[in-house]
């Protein structure tokens, strides 16, 4: 399987991937954010956080994707961050756009507080 460099996978690209599911033996391939940094990827890991249509129903958390295409994205869309998994690198099919800097912001706060108090 061609793999590509790891340089590809900065926090805030949105990539393809076999996404695995938590509450079942199955995976889908859809969209997904990278939102681990350089220390989870010289590890040999890529952090991701799903991403899903806006017209599913909304989880608490979830962040808009204001400017979809530029994302890579044909539809409206949010970013799920209650639902993030590690993969390794392998798993992304390719690349297809990067959230704005903005957006990505919203996630990264919306995944440190989820986390809770340090």
């Amino acid at each position: 399987m061609k793999t590509m460099p790891t340089s590809d996978w900065q926090p805030g690209t949105v990539v393809v991937v076999h996404f695995l599911y938590p509450d079942r033996l199955a995976e889908k391939r859809r969209p997904a954010v990278v939102v681990s940094g350089a220390a989870v990827t010289a590890a040999g890991y890529v952090w991701i956080a799903m991403i899903t249509s806006a017209r599913n129903a909304r989880s608490a958390g979830d962040v808009q994707i204001e400017d979809f295409q530029s994302a890579g994205l044909g539809v409206a869309s949010v970013v799920r961050p209650l639902k993030i998994a590690c993969i390794e690198p392998t798993r992304i099919l390719r690349r297809i756009g990067s959230l704005p800097n903005e957006t990505a912001a919203q996630v990264y706060a919306t995944i440190r507080s989820q986390i809770g108090p340090a």
